[in-house]
Order: structure tokens, then C-alpha cells, then sequence
């Protein structure tokens, strides 16, 4: 974790990229504490207040969180889910399913152009995840599935930046997906937006896979407004 001298950036800002780019690779894992002050002292070669300025930039970003007497936490891997994650916590599902539209309709319609033969089988293979932990009851990985399938369309779309603000509503949407599935009347294998759109990414149908996205959220809209 050494750092080369450099004058083109003040400290504070090499230190808060660095510390960045240990949260986006993976180095420091998603709800992991991260070393202590001293550990990062010591392994950088910099100030206490210099580390706490950079710490505090990245939390105010969303990507930490500072815990007082207990230590510093990976909240989020990058600005842009940090700041959803936030943001998503004062709107309500209706709004986060409207904007929900404009993105999976445009990830659909870019992953029937874009998806490899390896994305369509991964896309099979998570449904097939999802629907075995329904018939379980195995609510929690049937969330994850879900999610991951989706995830895995916005990264079929071979947009990096439009999956990236897809993946931010990552942990907002799990959570929701877990409070539904006890719902009365709550139905957690639709084939529309699922099967039925890896079917049309599968044969390069762009209209037909943003048809199928737009009847699966327009069927969830209904249901939220009951």
C-alpha cells in the first residue's frame, strides 16, 4: 500500500483514490470493517488527519460509513451506488419502479443486440436458481436470484455504465423482494420479464424482450397500487 510521490494532486485526494480503488476492487468487501487507523497510517506513510479526510470524503459519498468507537465499514462500491443507496431510502417503491422502467427496458432492449451465448445460459441457469428456491421456500436465495438475474441483463447489454447504475439499486431492491414475497396474493414466478424475456434476448428480438419488461413492471405497478 505504498504510495509514489507525486505533485499533481494534493495528498488528501491520492489518498481518498487510493482507498477508493481498495473498496472497487473487492479488497475491502461489501459490509466488511476495514483496517484500523493505525494499520492504514502505517501501510500508507501519512498523517492521522490526512487518512481522516479521505475516510470522510468517501463516507460522505456513500461508500463508508463511520461507526464511532466501533471502526469503518464498506457501505457501497462506488460513488454512484453509494449515493442511491442513500437517495433510494427517501422515495417510495412506486417512484424506484418507475424509474426501474427506463432502465430494464433499455438493459433489455441493448442485451437482445449485445448477449453472448454465455449470458443467455447464465440467465437460464439463474431462473432455474430462483424457481427451485420458490418451491423451497427458500425466500432468501430466491431474492437473490431474482436480482442477480436482472443484474446479469443490464450486464448483457454491454452498457458498463448503465449497469452500474442498474447494480445500484442492488441492496434496496433484495430488501423489497424479501418484504414481498409475504404479501397476500404475491405470486414470485412471473414468466413475463423472466423466461419470456431470455427467450427474446436469446433470438435478438429487441422489441419483443422491452415488451416483456413492460408488461412484468406494468403487472407490478398494479399490484403495488392494490
Amino acid at each position: 500500500m505504498t504510495l509514489s510521490t507525486s505533485h499533481r494532486q494534493p495528498l488528501a485526494d491520492e489518498i481518498t483514490a487510493k482507498l477508493r480503488e481498495m473498496v472497487h476492487s473487492g479488497e475491502w468487501p461489501l459490509q466488511q470493517r476495514i483496517p484500523s487507523e493505525t494499520e492504514l497510517m502505517a501501510g500508507l506513510g501519512v498523517s492521522r488527519g490526512t487518512l481522516r479526510e479521505a475516510i470522510k470524503a468517501l463516507a460522505h459519498s456513500g461508500m463508508l460509513e463511520v461507526r464511532r468507537g466501533d471502526g469503518t465499514y464498506v457501505r457501497a462500491t462506488s460513488e454512484i451506488s453509494g449515493a442511491a443507496r442513500r437517495m433510494y431510502q427517501d422515495h417510495t417503491e412506486e417512484h424506484i419502479l418507475e424509474v426501474r422502467v427506463g432502465l430494464d427496458t433499455q438493459a433489455a432492449r441493448l442485451a437482445a443486440r449485445n448477449a453472448t451465448a454465455d449470458d443467455v445460459a447464465a440467465l437460464r441457469a439463474l431462473l432455474a436458481d430462483r424457481e427451485a428456491a420458490w418451491n423451497a421456500a427458500d425466500y432468501a436465495a430466491w431474492a437473490r436470484a431474482d436480482w442477480g438475474f436482472h443484474e446479469r441483463v443490464a450486464h448483457a447489454s454491454g452498457n458498463p455504465l448503465l449497469y452500474e447504475l442498474y447494480a445500484s439499486f442492488g441492496e434496496v431492491f433484495h430488501n423489497d423482494l424479501l418484504k414481498q414475497h409475504g404479501r397476500p396474493g404475491f405470486q414470485g414466478l412471473p414468466r413475463e420479464g423472466h423466461e419470456r424475456l431470455v427467450d427474446a434476448i436469446a433470438a435478438h428480438d429487441a422489441d419483443e424482450a422491452v415488451a416483456s419488461v413492460n408488461r412484468n413492471l406494468n403487472s407490478c405497478a398494479e399490484w403495488l397500487r392494490e
